[in-house]
C-alpha cells in the first residue's frame, strides 16, 4: 500500500506537513506574540491596567477565534478544489468568502461591543470596568478587516502558499510592539494611554495585515492561476450559505472552547487583580504554546482536503494520523518545558511577586493539559479536512460547557447549594482543573470520531472503486 506506516512514508508525509506548517507556525506565534506583548508591556504599568487588558482581551479573544472558525470553511473548500484540479472555481470561492467575511465582521463587531455589558455584573472596580469596556470598543474596529484577512489567509494556505502569512504576521508584530511602546507608556511625546494603547495598536495591525495580503496576492506569481481580483462580483447567497453551513459549526466549536477560557477569566475576576492577572499570564503563555499543534492542524486541513479532492482517502487517513502524532510529540516536550521553567515564565511577564507565585502554580496545570490539548486540535482539524464539522461541534460543546465549566464552578466557587465540592473555594486552581477535564474528554472523543470518519470514507471510496 502506498500510504502504510513505513519509515520512508512517515518521513515524506512529515516533511510535506512541516513545509506547510512552519511558516504558519511562525505567523501564529507572531500573532499570539502581539497578545503576549500587550500583557507583558501593560504588566509593567499597574495591576489595574493589566486587569483591564486581561478582561478586554478575554472578550476580544472569544469573538476573534469564533470569527476565525467561521471563516475557516474557505480552507477546506479551496483545498478540495485544488485536489480535484478545479482551479477555475477557486477565484469565485474566494470572492464569495470575502462577502461572507464582510457580514461576519459587522455582526461580530456589534457582538463585541454588546459583550461589554457583562462587565457591569462582575464586581469590578469602576476604573477597571471603564478601561476594559473602552478597550473592547476600540479594538472591535479591527474585526471587519480580520474576517476579510482570514478569507485570504485560508485561500493562500490551501494553495500551498503559507509564507506570506508568516511575513505579514511578523510585520504586524513589529508594528504592534512599536505602537504599544509609544502609546502604553507615552514615549516620544505620544499620549500615555496604558491599556487603551494596546487596543489601538492591535486594531491598526489588523488593517495593515489585510492590505499587505491584498498587495502580496497582486504581486506574487503563485496566485496567477487562481487570482481572485479579476472582476467585481456581487454576493451569491447559495455559495455563501454553503460556506456558512460548513463554517458555522467550526465557529461554534471554537467558541465552545475559547468561551470557556474567557468565562473562567471573567469568573476569577471576583478574586482580585492578583488572581486575574496570574490567570491571564498562564493562559496567555498556554495560548502561545498551543500555536504549534494548531499550525500542524492548519497544514493537515490542506493535506487531508487535497487528498480527498483527488479521490485518495488512504492518503487522507495517513496524513491525519501523521499530523496527530507530530502534535503529540511536541506536546510531550512542551509539557516538560512548562513544568521545569514555570517560575522563569512568570517572572518574564510581571515583576509582582504575588502574581509570579500564583502564575507558576497555574502553569503546572497548563503543562498537564498539553497532551490532550494538542490531540484535540489536531484531530478536529483533520476531521474538518473531511468536510465534517457538526460532530466536532457537539463534542466540544459537551466537553467544555457540559464538563469543564461546571466542574470549574464547583471546585472554584463551591456554591453552597451544590451537594459536592470542596469546603473552601479553590478559586483559579479549581477552574484550571475543570479545563484539564474538558480538554481530556474532547481529545478522547475526537480521536474516536477521526477514526470512524476516516475509515468510513476509506470503505466508501473502496466500494465505489
Amino acid at each position: 500500500m502506498p500510504h502504510t506506516f513505513t519509515l520512508p512514508n512517515l518521513r515524506k508525509e512529515s516533511a510535506a506537513l512541516w513545509k506547510l506548517a512552519w511558516p504558519v507556525l511562525i505567523g501564529q506565534l507572531a500573532t499570539v506574540g502581539m497578545g503576549v506583548a500587550d500583557v507583558a508591556m501593560t504588566g509593567h504599568t499597574s495591576a489595574a491596567e493589566l486587569a483591564a487588558v486581561s478582561l478586554g482581551a478575554s472578550v476580544w479573544s472569544i469573538i476573534l477565534v469564533t470569527v476565525n472558525g467561521i471563516m475557516m470553511a474557505v480552507n477546506t473548500v479551496v483545498a478540495h478544489e485544488v485536489g480535484a484540479g478545479a482551479f477555475g472555481t477557486i477565484p469565485h470561492t474566494v470572492r464569495q468568502a470575502l462577502w461572507k467575511g464582510l457580514g461576519v465582521g459587522v455582526i461580530s463587531a456589534i457582538a463585541a461591543n454588546l459583550a461589554t455589558l457583562l462587565f457591569d455584573h462582575l464586581y469590578l472596580a469602576p476604573e477597571v470596568n471603564a478601561r476594559a469596556s473602552m478597550f473592547v470598543h476600540i479594538i472591535s474596529i479591527g474585526l471587519i478587516p480580520f474576517a476579510a484577512y482570514r478569507a485570504l489567509y485560508g485561500y493562500s494556505a490551501s494553495i500551498n502558499q503559507t509564507k506570506p502569512v508568516m511575513v505579514i504576521a511578523l510585520l504586524g508584530l513589529a508594528v504592534n510592539v512599536v505602537v504599544n511602546w509609544l502609546l502604553i507608556f507615552g514615549n516620544l511625546g505620544m499620549p500615555k494611554l496604558g491599556a487603551l494603547g494596546c487596543a489601538v495598536a492591535t486594531a491598526t495591525v489588523v488593517w495593515i495585515d489585510l492590505l499587505a495580503m491584498i498587495v502580496w496576492i497582486h504581486i506574487a506569481p503563485a496566485y496567477r492561476q487562481t487570482f481572485p481580483f479579476t472582476h467585481w462580483e456581487w454576493p451569491h447567497w447559495p455559495e455563501i450559505r454553503s460556506m456558512l453551513r460548513l463554517g458555522l459549526p467550526i465557529g461554534i466549536t471554537y467558541f465552545a472552547e475559547v468561551s470557556v477560557f474567557g468565562a473562567v477569566s471573567l469568573l476569577v475576576a471576583r478574586f482580585g487583580v492578583v488572581t486575574v492577572s496570574a490567570h491571564q499570564i498562564a493562559l496567555n503563555f498556554s495560548s502561545l504554546v498551543f500555536m504549534v499543534p494548531l499550525s500542524f492542524g492548519i497544514g493537515m486541513i490542506t493535506r487531508v482536503g487535497q487528498a480527498l479532492g483527488e479521490g485518495n482517502p488512504a492518503r487522507a487517513r495517513f496524513a491525519s494520523w501523521v499530523g496527530v502524532s507530530m502534535s503529540l510529540a511536541f506536546a510531550i516536550l512542551s509539557a516538560l518545558g512548562i513544568a521545569a521553567f514555570r517560575y522563569q515564565i512568570a517572572a518574564a511577564y510581571t515583576s509582582d511577586p504575588a502574581v509570579q507565585e500564583l502564575c507558576a502554580h497555574l502553569l503546572l496545570f497548563a503543562a498537564l493539559f498539553q497532551l490532550s490539548d494538542a490531540t484535540q486540535v489536531a484531530t478536529s482539524c483533520a476531521i474538518r479536512g473531511y468536510k465534517v464539522t457538526r460532530e466536532p461541534m457537539v463534542v466540544q460543546l459537551l466537553a467544555f460547557w457540559g464538563f469543564a465549566l461546571p466542574a470549574g464552578c464547583i471546585l472554584g466557587l463551591a456554591p453552597q447549594w451544590l451537594p459536592v465540592g470542596p469546603a473552601v473555594p479553590m478559586a483559579a486552581t479549581g477552574f484550571w482543573i475543570g479545563l484539564v477535564l474538558g480538554l481530556t474528554i474532547a481529545a478522547i472523543l475526537l480521536t474516536l470520531l477521526l477514526h470512524r470518519v476516516s475509515m468510513s470514507r476509506l470503505h466508501t471510496e473502496g466500494k465505489l472503486a
